[in-house]
């Protein structure tokens, strides 16, 4: 579980996050949507450690991360897995270096041992006869599931996916969703997700936490986010012709 409590972030003169309490819950996945701007990547990297909050506390399971030593961010940041926008592979390493590197850096395993990790977690995303590619002779969808299993190799308490379904194809994209909430149950990770795909939204949005212009304008989970009387999740949801047809459906049924 991470809580945060009450967190601002500014950048100069300019308050990009204005107060933002909420908790992200252990075994789900939790998403953080809104419109461009809305404080999304800001929240997410203020989570990671990327950025430090200008006020409010982060508490991992209950600990606040308040005056860490770098010894205490270097354990939890082992903690962590993430997956990136554009899966941020390295390019010269094949499948299974790239699979191997948090390990190099954060474990103190046998080659045998890290070398049994790799091989599990490439089974359990369907990468199988993958070991000695590189990134530039396996599709997009493949790649994304080199960089989740990248980032769960290192059996992470915490999962952080920054718009995962990026660039890929509409099928694809419903994998990888279903990918991430599988792994979340199954490794019982507190996955936060930010995505803009309400197709993510709607498949696996176990809490939701919608940002508008930095504050924390509404949240919920999949089943009410469609009923939701807030203008600007109104607005965000409804945004396509789909979804407008379902908004008149469901009104029709009141």
């Amino acid at each position: 579980m991470i809580e945060i409590k009450n967190i601002k972030k500014s950048f100069g003169d300019i308050e990009v996050l204005k107060g933002i309490t909420t908790t992200f819950e252990e075994g789900k996945t939790n998403l953080i949507i809104g419109q461009s701007g809305s404080g999304k990547t800001v929240l997410l990297k203020t989570l990671l450690g990327i950025f430090e909050p200008t006020e409010g506390d982060i508490f991992y399971n209950k600990k606040s991360t308040k005056g860490f030593t770098a010894s205490q961010k270097q354990d939890l940041r082992s903690d962590i897995g993430t997956v990136f926008q554009g899966s941020a592979l390295f390019d010269y390493m094949t499948v299974e270096e790239n699979i191997r590197f948090p390990l190099d850096m954060f474990s103190n395993y046998s080659k045998s041992e890290k070398e049994d990790r790799v091989n599990n977690v490439i089974n359990r995303v369907n990468l199988t006869n993958a070991n000695k590619k590189y990134p530039s002779e396996i599709s997009g969808g493949m790649q994304k599931r080199v960089a989740i299993a990248r980032s769960i190799v290192n059996n992470p308490k915490y999962l952080f996916c920054d718009e995962p379904n990026s660039g890929l194809d509409p099928q694809t994209a419903i994998l990888i969703d279903q990918l991430i909430h599988e792994i979340t149950i199954e490794y019982n990770t507190t996955t936060i997700i930010n995505t803009h795909d309400m197709n993510s939204v709607m498949e696996i949005g176990e809490k939701i936490l919608f940002l508008k212009n930095g504050y924390k304008e509404w949240e919920g989970d999949k089943t009410k986010i469609l009923r939701a009387e807030n203008e600007a999740v109104i607005n965000f949801v409804y945004s396509s012709e789909l979804y407008k047809k379902l908004r008149k459906a469901l009104l029709a049924q009141n």
